[in-house]
């Protein structure tokens, strides 16, 4: 056991300690994270802030918009912002008019428990996050003062405050182009945010990823040691079932980092980035997805690390560990291709067979899951089918990983390799 963890332990700080691994599993995220800081403070972090001129001259950079105030909340526009910027409207279908005319580019609906909720709805025919037309700070302001009571400098100093908070507005388009989208969950069914409607192909590309190059990483490290001769020191004071071992937990645990570390940041902007990316009320991801995608993947880990554990013993050099690559990861990158094309119907039958299939299942069953409406035995079994594939190919490649494949220098073929995990060669 301890001559395992001395190549688990070894197998992980070898590869956390690479510079190519640490910008991808944690550079990138946190890259991600101060861009999406620096979009917020930018959008939100004052009523001047690209949003309001400072010079009332310059009000013809602003796009008139308008705004129903259906509780009454509204009684005076803020002297900074421009006359005729903001026009209100008594009802939804004469604003819905002057939108369709061109007279305004957008326009927001109070609802009469916004003192209660904080929920303000932006209906726009640009359904881009970044729109120009989601001006939305000055129509901000104008509700914080209206809140405030009128009073222009106590809303300043609430809106600056010490230690900012800003409440996040959540857009609900309701004009006749979006009347029956549904976003309260990812998928297709959500025309009006590209973030909510492409998540799950986001989720699938992800997790081919994370799989792929975890287990890619042990089939390199293998062919390494074996072309540097390491592999047979390593066997006078190791078994070739520690040395399988430890690399595949060792690895598990890196390729385990860097997924927490992408999903988690994925999962933290969403829920606390509505009013960035332009989220609609009532979405949110259920956080049994977290708990799906750490199952999936470390079974999925478990059985393409396995697989390409197997076939490093029978590479004989790091030339060759390209295309044995695709040999084992063919039936994964076929589900990845497959997924891609049936985005729109995640629950048809292809797709469903797919999600169950072991050797697919890891990334088929997570893009399902993210667009949600997966009866749960599908997950179960999938699961549970998994874990059997698992042990079958471990035992598999046990039988492969001896000194006989180790040492030998013979050349890489697609028959040997099967023949060896059906234990005929």
């Amino acid at each position: 056991m301890k001559k395992m963890y001395l190549v688990l332990r070894h197998e992980l700080m070898t590869t956390i300690r690479r510079p190519s691994f640490l910008l991808v599993a944690f550079g990138i995220p946190l890259l991600a994270v101060l861009i999406f800081a620096g979009v917020t403070i930018v959008r939100g972090g004052s009523p001047d802030s690209g949003v309001i001129p400072s010079d009332p001259a310059d009000a013809s950079e602003l796009e008139v918009q308008g705004y129903v105030d259906q509780g009454g909340l509204i009684s005076v526009i803020p002297h900074d912002i421009p006359p005729g910027y903001l026009i209100a409207f008594p009802d939804e279908d004469h604003a819905q008019q002057a939108l369709e005319v061109g007279e305004i580019v957008a326009y927001y609906v109070v609802p009469e428990d916004y003192l209660q909720t904080g929920d303000l709805i932006i209906v726009s025919p640009d359904p881009s996050p970044f729109s120009a037309h989601r001006q939305d700070g000055a129509m901000r302001w104008t509700l914080l003062v209206n809140v405030l009571g009128g009073d222009a400098e106590l809303a300043d100093r609430v809106w600056n405050p010490v230690n900012l908070e800003v409440t996040n507005l959540a857009p609900q388009p309701q004009h006749d182009s979006y009347a029956d989208e549904d976003c309260s969950k990812p998928g297709v069914a959500c025309e009006s945010s590209l973030l909510i409607r492409y998540l799950p192909m986001i989720m699938l590309v992800l997790f081919y990823v994370f799989i792929t190059t975890g287990s890619s990483l042990l089939l390199r490290n293998i062919s390494a040691e074996k072309e540097n001769r390491v592999i047979e020191i390593l066997m006078l004071s190791i078994s070739p079932w520690q040395i399988l071992t430890g690399k595949i937990i060792g690895l598990g645990i890196a390729g385990l980092l860097q997924m927490a570390a992408w999903v988690g940041t994925v999962y933290v902007l969403l829920r606390m980035g509505g009013g960035t990316f332009n989220l609609p009320a009532g979405f949110e991801i259920p956080p049994s997805l977290l708990v799906w995608g750490l199952v999936f993947f470390l079974l999925g880990y478990a059985v393409y690390a396995t697989l390409m554990a197997g076939a490093g013993a029978l590479v004989p050099n790091l030339k060759e560990t390209t295309q044995v690559a695709w040999v084992v990861m063919m039936p994964i990158f076929v589900s990845y291709l497959v997924g891609l094309f049936i985005i729109e119907d995640p629950h048809g039958r292809l797709a469903t067979g797919l999600s169950l299939f072991p050797l697919t299942s890891p990334t088929m069953m997570i893009m399902r899951l993210t667009v949600g409406g997966v009866p749960l035995w599908q997950p179960l079994l999938a699961a549970a089918l998994l874990v059997l594939t698992a042990i079958l190919v471990l035992r598999a490649v046990a039988g492969m990983f001896h000194a006989q494949n180790l040492l030998s220098g013979q050349s890489f073929s697609v028959r040997r390799f099967y023949g060896a995990l059906l234990g005929r060669a």
